[in-house]
């Protein structure tokens, strides 16, 4: 289920007359006459909310003689909230395969012999980088201003901004000439 349905089944839930059909239809399918007489609404007035409700998938309609009978679709109103709005998981893993292609692709470019070649001046890319050098750091360790200009100086020689760019990411912190890695959650 893509986000606009999942979007559109939560507008189609939010109408007091639509949650009273699904009510109704949960007891087994019924025709839209009978289901007018049940709600005490007019015919059209149902017919209405049922095509809404077919729209988003929640009911299906079938015709057998001279009417159409409508039935929920049970297999979208077993699922649980938080399935809908997580969608796919499929969906979530190509997003984050593509995430890992882009940021390879970047350090690919950006890095050559273990070097960096330019910092990049794009906030999502230097993000990137400046995430591959952290991890020279070990967490908890509590590194003095000569150790981090000359760890970073390894990859670049303008190591002044890379070490004031990951303050200001919040990769690292600073306080009294220490330098150490952030953990997550640190203010």
């Amino acid at each position: 289920m893509t986000e606009q349905q999942t979007v559109q089944l939560f507008k189609c839930l939010a109408d007091t007359t639509r949650v009273q059909l699904i009510k109704a239809l949960s007891d087994g399918p019924k025709y839209v006459e009978l289901l007018s007489q049940l709600l005490e609404k007019t015919p059209s007035t149902v017919s209405f909310h049922l095509k809404k409700l077919e729209e988003a998938g929640l009911v299906t309609a079938a015709k057998e003689q001279y009417y159409t009978v409508y039935r929920l679709n049970s297999e979208l109103l077993s699922r649980s909230v938080l399935t809908l709005l997580l969608g796919d998981r499929t969906q979530l893993d190509a997003q984050a395969q593509k995430e890992q292609q882009y940021r390879e692709n970047v350090l690919k470019n950006l890095f050559e012999y273990g070097k960096l070649k330019t910092i990049p001046v794009q906030r999502k890319k230097r993000r990137i980088v400046l995430e591959k050098l952290a991890e020279n750091f070990e967490k908890g360790v509590r590194y003095p201003e000569k150790q981090v200009n000359l760890i970073l100086a390894d990859f670049h020689d303008d190591f002044c901004t890379l070490r004031r760019e990951m303050i200001a990411e919040g990769i690292m912190a600073r306080e009294k000439g220490e330098y150490w890695l952030r953990e997550d959650g640190e203010a």
